[in-house]
């Protein structure tokens, strides 16, 4: 049976019939999804290309994740560490997923850095694309906004710090400054107006900004069309010239799939940890922020004197605007690299000299004898949080107060309160100075095991004060099933 030939352009009849893409019979407008699929590449599609699709799909993930993330947050400087801390410990999947949403942030400041490079590199920001290229600064300036307003939403020590940091570089700014500061925390102190301030941002209004300029970024690249190479005769790029789909399409799949490889292994196997909940009194604390912004926090070190606004605001404010002003200033058509060795001479100095700001940083940190036992002992200090058992919020309020005990639970916790051990394990069996938490005890301890602590308490608890409970076997028995019940 003879097959009717296809019709030049089609993709498969069974599809076109369904969803339009090959329609292009006259009189019918040509489909916005041919239209994509059918975008022109001069000179065919190429790994270079896929910068912009993988940024897409890692802002799409960013979504998705925060989202699930969100449904488990409260922004309170009570609640907002105890909420990461339980979506970290007990809920299922749910440190892999925040492990995807933070690494996805660093994924993203790469893959930026990338097509940014790519961008410059290949002079595709000249002519027709100048609007283009703005867009894309936004989205640039927008991006990093999203990473310092999520960077202390876990409300753990070095976010508090880091934060805390970051917004005091604000008072550098002439007249507006202070009050800038004041608005962004809610007053003169970081806390519970700060975390709400920092949620909106991050979650509602930074988002819906980036979606916009999102959408004036993908039009105005539609209307400018792609690049190209670099260098090519036209005629020759005009013959090479493929569409979207199938080449780049499958190019820009890959990428995204590398992507979400990378993710998903570094989450499940170098999951992001949790510090212990911030602690504005600790004035030990030595505060480093995220990796991308150390070159920026060691930058700031050289500029403490009285030209700090020199430093801190206007050579910054300068180079952002240079850099914004790009397609302004170079306005020869020529794109070849080895053809603008002053701008890419520039935009060089500019990458080693971030590299080497934050090799010093790092260098630094390593040399000094106080500063590296202190980032140690941080760094211990995470390790050993993240280990311990989620303890949930109860200050002030008996954990089982409102929770069934059996009849043997119920009389041990009477011989507890007894025997005065609610004194030192406090009224809500948390801890205190002189000991430690009870809670989880039951899941760590076996009943055999809590009998030999209660009858021969350890060194370290006798330095603590605790010493051999002494009642009869009905009473301990029963103090031993009301610490089992301390899961």
């Amino acid at each position: 049976m003879a097959t009717q030939p296809k019709e030049p352009g089609t993709y498969n009849p069974w599809i076109d019939q369904r969803t339009g893409i090959g329609d292009r019979r006259k009189g019918i407008a040509e489909s916005p999804l041919r239209a994509v699929l059918d975008e022109a590449i001069p000179g065919g599609a190429s790994l270079a290309y896929v910068f912009g699709s993988g940024l897409l799909y890692l802002f799409l993930s960013q979504v998705v994740t925060g989202m699930f993330l969100a449904l488990y947050y409260v922004p309170s400087a009570d609640h907002a560490h105890t909420t990461v801390a339980y979506l970290t410990k007990e809920v299922t999947s749910g440190s892999f997923l925040r492990s995807v949403h933070a690494y996805g942030s660093s994924a993203i400041v790469i893959v930026l850095l990338l097509h940014v490079s790519q961008t410059f590199l290949y002079g595709a920001y000249k002519g027709r694309r100048k609007l283009l290229w703005l867009a894309g600064c936004v989205l640039f300036a927008l991006m990093l906004g999203m990473s310092f307003t999520g960077y202390l939403l876990p409300w753990d020590q070095k976010a508090y710090f880091a934060t805390t940091v970051g917004t005091n570089i604000l008072t550098y700014i002439p007249v507006i400054g202070s009050p800038l500061k004041s608005l962004l925390r809610g007053g003169a102190e970081m806390g519970t107006l700060t975390l709400s301030r920092f949620f909106v941002l991050h979650v509602f209004l930074l988002p819906a900004l980036i979606v916009i300029f999102i959408a004036a970024h993908i039009f105005l690249f539609r209307k400018a069309g792609p690049a190209g190479p670099i260098q090519g005769d036209p005629q020759t790029l005009k013959r090479s010239t493929e569409p979207f789909y199938p080449k780049q399409a499958v190019f820009d799949l890959l990428f995204a799939l590398v992507i979400i490889g990378c993710l998903g292994l570094l989450a499940h196997y170098l999951p992001v940890a949790l510090g212990p909940k911030a602690n504005p009194s600790d004035t030990h604390y030595v505060p480093r922020p995220e990796w991308y912004y150390i070159p920026v926090f060691q930058w700031l070190k050289y500029w403490e004197s009285g030209f700090a606004v020199v430093g801190i605001l206007v050579i910054p404010a300068f180079a952002a605007l240079l850099f914004t002003a790009l397609p302004f200033l170079d306005r020869r058509p020529e794109r070849r690299p080895w053809k603008r060795p002053v701008s890419m001479s520039i935009y060089g100095f500019i990458f080693i000299g971030l590299g080497a700001l934050g090799g010093i940083s790092h260098r630094n940190d390593l040399r000094d004898p106080a500063i590296a036992a202190q980032l140690a002992k941080q760094q211990a200090d995470v390790a050993a949080f993240i280990k311990k058992p989620f303890e949930p919020e109860l200050a002030g309020v008996s954990p089982f107060a409102a929770m069934p005990l059996s009849p043997v639970a119920s009389q041990g916790k009477k011989v507890f309160e007894r025997e005065r051990c609610i004194e030192c394990h406090g009224e809500d069996l948390s801890g205190t100075p002189s000991a430690p938490s009870l809670l989880g005890v039951g899941q760590k301890h076996d009943a055999s095991r809590l009998r030999s602590i209660l009858q021969q308490p350890s060194d370290a608890m006798a330095d603590g004060g605790m010493q051999p409970v002494d009642v009869n076997e009905e009473d301990l028995t029963a103090l031993i099933a009301f610490l089992e019940s301390l899961k």
